[in-house]
């Protein structure tokens, strides 16, 4: 059925949250920028080799004015330095799902115009992460490499470590008979080597393209050998010595062609889906909908109806836990259900969720949820009728769901409510944030208030005078250290930071995202892959 808003978008209160809102997606796009305007200092470099920058490699790879969602664009923010007028986010490396030849792909490609396109250390979580979803939404995986590797000055062992996840996850692609297939614009040393080598198709480029276990640095200091890049892992040697490269391309142009035509030889390509009709209410409201605080109260309904298809949604058992919202709809021609809140998780909420999300399984309906929650009901009446034990049947169902269940975080994500609402450690699909999202294991005020109750509690218990101007200058140096702390950490940049999700997208464009993700696990569930015992083999 049609929603019946009622929310005033030419309210002053609109209009606050509004500029609040657009004040954080223009940092989120001068971030964005800052990691563009970084490798394109090295434009004069690449541009004296032949060779194209990284950007300008995805740009041609992919199909003009075709979808593409960018994924985990902000990975590193805030890791390298703490400085937020200095950090360069994107982890090194460029990572999206684009069409190339009309196939639905995932897309890496070494940012190498930083740091040589040397791994960092969230980039490598963000490029695991992208091998997940490939292979969970039955993606191609198509790979742009020029890097330098691992930067020995900043070595950690547990990257080396796990960094071997990367190809683990490229041998389980081709495995699962998801094509993987390399461009080689330059160099690959050591385990960068093992890129192209666990690829099941590779492209190399005349006079740039390198890949050897040891370059003749490493080979003179640990053998005593005397050798060229190009002896040891030339393009040329490569393509007529070694093997281990399939086409020989002159330029970056030509590579990026011959890559095309490989992809759209697969056959992979999928119908268009029908045209769907447009929400009724504006996505522009979304703006204003959302309050800078969470203890604002929001009608999450408002945001259902702005972003499925003619504003319809129907509502299930709409009387019972009301501070749970849960509802059927569709978003762009898929049907699915919706899980949101209207307040904290109370265990009607709690019952309700549960079986809407078993009603979902049965009906085969992906699952959108829409977190904005300060967590389960806390309090005596709560604990007596067994939130515990009711949440945690709600926690087992998001676990064992078996649908695919896409997470969009639009304002608090506090406590289990984050678990319950299917937050980044119980695996969706995808997870995207609004820029004003808050995740924590509580807000800041109430961590604060809640350890000065315990550390007044202690000093009382050993006759420890509280009222002191001493002891409460103490208590509120600890308090505002403890909010500032936490408040930080919340943050959607930060949290993006860390890889905590795969991206912080524009409100407006969350009908879009959502659409583009949908289309994807749907085609993926019509994707037939030939699984192969151990993958294709360089031979």
């Amino acid at each position: 059925m049609s929603f019946a808003s009622n929310f005033n978008p030419h309210s002053e209160q609109a209009a606050q949250r509004r500029d609040a809102l657009l004040a954080r997606i223009a940092q989120l796009r001068a971030l964005e920028d800052r990691a563009a305007a970084a490798s394109a200092l090295s434009a004069p470099v690449f541009h004296k080799r032949g060779q194209l920058l990284p950007r300008e490699r995805v740009g041609l790879l992919l199909d003009p004015g075709a979808p593409y969602l960018p994924l985990c664009s902000l990975a590193g923010f805030l890791q390298d330095t703490k400085d937020p007028e200095k950090s360069v986010p994107g982890g090194g490396m460029l990572a999206g799902i684009g069409f190339i030849g009309g196939v639905r792909c995932m897309v890496v490609a070494s940012d190498s115009g930083i740091e040589a396109g040397a791994i960092q250390a969230r980039g490598l979580e963000k490029i695991l992460r992208v091998q997940e979803m490939a292979l969970e939404n039955r993606l191609p995986f198509v790979h742009l490499v020029e890097s330098a590797g691992a930067n020995l000055m900043k070595y950690q062992v547990e990257g080396f470590v796990l960094g071997g996840g990367l190809f683990r996850n490229l041998a389980r692609l081709s495995a699962a008979g998801l094509p993987v297939i390399t461009v080689q614009h330059g160099s690959g040393t050591a385990g960068g080597a093992y890129m192209p080598g666990l690829s099941d198709i590779v492209i190399m480029v005349r006079g740039r393209s390198r890949a050897f276990l040891a370059g003749p640095p490493l080979l003179k200091a640990a053998t005593g050998e005397i050798a060229t890049e190009e002896e040891l892992g030339g393009a040329e040697m490569h393509t007529t010595v070694s093997g281990l490269g399939e086409h020989l391309a002159e330029d970056d142009r030509e590579a990026l062609g011959l890559a095309r035509d490989i992809v759209a030889r697969t056959g992979w390509q999928m119908p268009q889906r029908p045209t769907a009709p447009e929400p009724r209410l504006d996505a522009e409201d979304l703006l204003s909908l959302m309050p800078a605080h969470h203890r604002e109260p929001v009608d999450m309904r408002e945001v259902m109806a702005r972003i499925t298809d003619g504003s319809d949604i129907l509502e299930f058992k709409a009387l019972y836990g009301a501070a749970t919202v849960c509802a059927q709809a569709h978003i762009g021609g898929h049907a699915v259900g919706i899980i949101s809140n209207n307040g904290p998780i109370d265990v009607a909420g709690a019952n309700k969720a549960t079986h809407f999300i078993q009603w979902m399984c049965q009906l085969g309906h992906p699952i959108v949820y829409l977190q904005n929650t300060t967590g389960y009901m806390v309090g005596k009446d709560s604990e007596q009728a067994g939130m515990i034990k009711h949440g945690s049947k709600m926690i087992q169902a998001v676990t064992n769901a078996t649908v695919p269940q896409i997470t969009i975080q639009c304002g608090a994500s506090f406590g289990a409510g984050n678990y319950g609402m299917c937050g980044r450690g119980y695996a969706p699909r995808f997870l995207f944030s609004w820029p004003n999202a808050r995740t924590a294991v509580m807000g800041g005020e109430q961590a604060a208030k809640t350890m000065q109750i315990v550390a007044e509690a202690g000093m009382a218990r050993k006759g420890v005078a509280t009222d002191t101007p001493e002891v409460q200058a103490q208590m509120k140096a600890q308090y505002d250290a403890i909010v500032q702390k936490f408040e930080s950490q919340a943050d959607a940049f930060y949290t993006s930071g860390l890889v905590l999700d795969d991206g912080v997208i524009d409100p407006r464009d969350t009908r879009a995202v959502l659409r583009f993700c949908l289309d994807t696990v749907a085609e993926a569930a019509l994707r037939q892959p030939r699984p192969t015992q151990f993958g294709v083999a360089r031979m």
